[in-house]
């Protein structure tokens, strides 16, 4: 076979020279308008500012009497101060009276503080809970601890100020932000949209799921599992099916992807130096591409690059960035979580892209040839500490053929590249992948 350009042995560049070109050429996706009870797990696109105090007024953060702390000096269970009650407040309602010295009012849990009240005292601390030798006459209540000013009173704006910055762009919104936003009467909120992710498998060996096997085939695992990743991270996910090996079939695949108006184009196979040129040829013929030999493991071969978008013209409308991902399911996997993870991150807006991580004690030696190793592992917790086992019980778990090892694995052991072995009981970096 003659050697042409394409199938010339490229030097391995490292990991985070790759990432950082891919991440060079993401920018994040527009924003967009969308209702609070739609918002949850998507990315800010711009500050949220309080607009008022919250809570809006002084409330009781307990259910009691509000009164004048200093009415309530030295009061004890001998010596009990009486106060006269002259109003009732509800939650939700508003006092009608203001307290002079020596009176109190009845005031539950949320209730606005009354003007002239400083403090709460709970009803636990009251006659109206304990049963003294003395009574409190009509209309009164005894006391039975002092207490100081600001004691079970919630301020104006203890939680949020008006003006305050609360959550910053770039933030993906939890339960708990939801929760704030709500309570800020944030109704509408601005963040990105999710970004359109087109992903399509390429080879002759492939077949659909509910398809039979013939002789020689296999089924399409990779497009399935890089649309759950998509979703996972997310993004919206585009299957364009299998493309098979041919220029027309390909390219056809390709346009049909970038007339849905993709962010991000996903590809698996056809990217490696012993693979036939056909998808080389087509990504190159389509746009601008770069094929790469990572020092990663596994997941070596890998293509970046953007395709041409035009419009109904046929001229240049834009540029979608492409990344190859490997055919192997495996090493496809590994290569979304190191690539494609942080750029479908970046497309959502997102500004941070580390991978949630634990230090872990290693339970096996392990070795390393020189790349990037992301074992499939096991790690789980003991009294002293994260364990982390790269071997399944009596099963070989590193061959880059077994999907299942993505199964059972719960993580991925970090052997850096300039480590050949690590002895059982090093402390290794784990990425948690559940």
């Amino acid at each position: 076979m003659a050697v042409t350009k394409q199938n010339i042995p490229k030097p391995l560049i490292p990991v985070e020279e790759a990432l950082e070109l891919i991440l060079a050429k993401i920018t994040p996706v527009a924003s967009e308008w969308t209702p609070l009870r739609q918002s949850f797990n998507r990315v800010l696109a711009q500050p949220v500012t309080a607009q008022a105090d919250v809570p809006p007024f002084a409330n009781s953060a307990m259910d009691g009497y509000a009164v004048i702390a200093a009415d309530c000096t030295g009061a004890s269970k001998e010596t009990p101060v009486r106060l006269k009650v002259i109003d009732n407040v509800p939650a939700g309602a508003t006092p009608s009276k203001s307290l002079s010295p020596h009176t109190a009012v009845r005031i539950m849990t949320g209730a606005p503080i009354p003007e002239g009240a400083d403090a709460v005292v709970r009803f636990e601390e009251t006659s109206e809970y304990i049963s003294v030798q003395q009574e409190p006459q009509a209309g009164e209540v005894l006391i039975y601890q002092a207490v100081a000013a600001g004691d079970n009173v919630r301020p104006a704006g203890e939680d949020i100020k008006a003006g305050q910055v609360v959550l910053e762009a770039g933030r993906r919104l939890r339960p708990q932000d939801i929760g704030v936003l709500a309570a800020m009467g944030q109704a509408q909120v601005a963040v990105h949209r999710r970004p359109r992710v087109a992903i399509l498998a390429t080879g002759d060996e492939l077949v659909d799921v509910d398809q039979p096997l013939e002789p020689g085939k296999i089924r399409n695992s990779n497009e399935y599992t890089q649309a759950a990743l998509v979703e996972k991270y997310g993004g919206e996910a585009i299957m364009l099916g299998i493309a098979h090996d041919t220029v027309e079939e390909l390219t056809a695949k390709i346009r049909e992807g970038l007339a849905q108006n993709v962010d991000l184009f996903l590809t698996s196979a056809g990217v490696s130096v012993g693979d036939f040129d056909i998808v080389k040829t087509v990504l190159a013929a389509e746009g601008e591409m770069r094929f790469w030999q990572v020092a990663i493991k596994p997941g070596k071969p890998l293509a970046f690059g953007s395709l041409g978008r035009p419009d109904e013209s046929g001229n240049l409308r834009d540029t979608v960035p492409l990344i190859g991902l490997p055919g192997n399911p495996v090493a496809a996997m590994v290569a979304f979580e190191v690539f494609a993870r942080p750029a479908i991150l970046k497309l959502g807006g997102q500004r941070s892209y580390a991978k949630t991580s634990v230090r872990a004690c290693l339970d096996e030696e392990i070795t390393n040839s020189g790349r990037r190793h992301y074992m499939r592992a096991l790690v789980y917790l003991e009294p002293d500490g994260y364990h982390v086992t790269t071997r399944g019980s009596g099963v070989q778990v590193q061959g880059s053929g077994i999907l299942t090892s993505m199964v059972w694995a719960n993580g991925l052991v970090v052997a850096p590249e300039n480590v050949t072995y690590l002895p059982a009981g090093a402390t290794v970096e784990v990425w948690i992948l559940d």
